[in-house]
């Protein structure tokens, strides 16, 4: 199957099945550099061409001010998408290494990046952000906060912020992480690696390894688990019929 269509399967699936579009919409897409949010805006982009009610995207990046960050690669991307983009700069970087020195920086960090995002999404007239977040985001965050903080409980697939007048929407959340891998590996997106030093040393890396070990002894694991996720209607979950399989991708 074509890549792109199938992206936009789990994509069209999950926005149907939670609502996350209306007519009118006008939606920030939060790109880091990464696949996840490039591959994001890839199927937004290409799904204004036929989905039925009609809406606009802004790609937004938050400088997180690292030394050497040059993001010139997705501005081009964007131009090739007819997709406006616009970079907020920042200091959170500064802030959180050097000024405050955070030991954990990880939560600081995202909480700041979302305000900063949350913020230039008002500014761009946008009603909507949808963020990156997949498949496996999803069974991780749930394993995370069931581990270290004792509580079942993830974040939600569609959500509104009173205090913003937005609402958060994940329409990768259908898409396994292997999916996203493979459209990004296909269409050869303009990956930007991280400058982060806290890089692939979170505690989400630590699960992320952890469900691989477990799984090779219990296939189809973190599809049972997102399962009783939609079952037990965690944080707006909900039982479609439609998540996604445990099929193979053919290389």
């Amino acid at each position: 199957m074509n890549e792109m269509k199938r992206l936009l399967s789990f994509v069209r699936r999950a926005v149907d099945d939670y609502g996350m579009i209306d007519e009118g919409d006008r939606i920030a897409v939060g790109v880091s550099g990464g696949k996840d949010s490039l591959a994001l805006l890839s199927a937004l982009a290409e799904m204004r061409r036929f989905y039925p009610k009609k809406y606009s995207i802004v790609a937004v990046t938050v400088d997180m001010g690292f030394e050497g960050a040059d993001f010139t690669p997705i501005k081009e991307f964007c131009e090739a998408l007819d997709v406006e983009y616009t970079v907020q700069k920042t200091d959170i970087a500064k802030i959180i290494f050097d000024v405050r020195k955070e030991s954990n920086p990880c939560s600081l960090c995202a909480k700041m990046r979302r305000g900063c995002l949350h913020a230039a999404a008002v500014e761009h007239g946008c009603n909507k952000v949808a963020l990156g977040h997949h498949f496996d985001d999803a069974v991780e965050t749930f394993m995370l906060n069931l581990f270290f903080e004792g509580r079942l409980g993830c974040f939600s697939p569609k959500s509104y912020l009173s205090n913003r007048k937005i609402t958060l929407i994940r329409p990768l959340l259908y898409a396994t992480e292997k999916d996203v891998s493979y459209f990004a590996n296909r269409r050869e997106l303009p990956i930007i690696k991280s400058l982060c030093p806290e890089d692939k040393t979170t505690e989400r890396e630590n699960m992320k390894s952890l469900l691989r070990e477990i799984e090779r002894n219990n296939k189809g694991l973190r599809h049972r688990i997102f399962g009783a996720m939609c079952k037990s209607g965690i944080d707006g979950f909900k039982m479609t019929g439609r998540y996604p399989d445990a099929g193979k991708i053919e290389e």
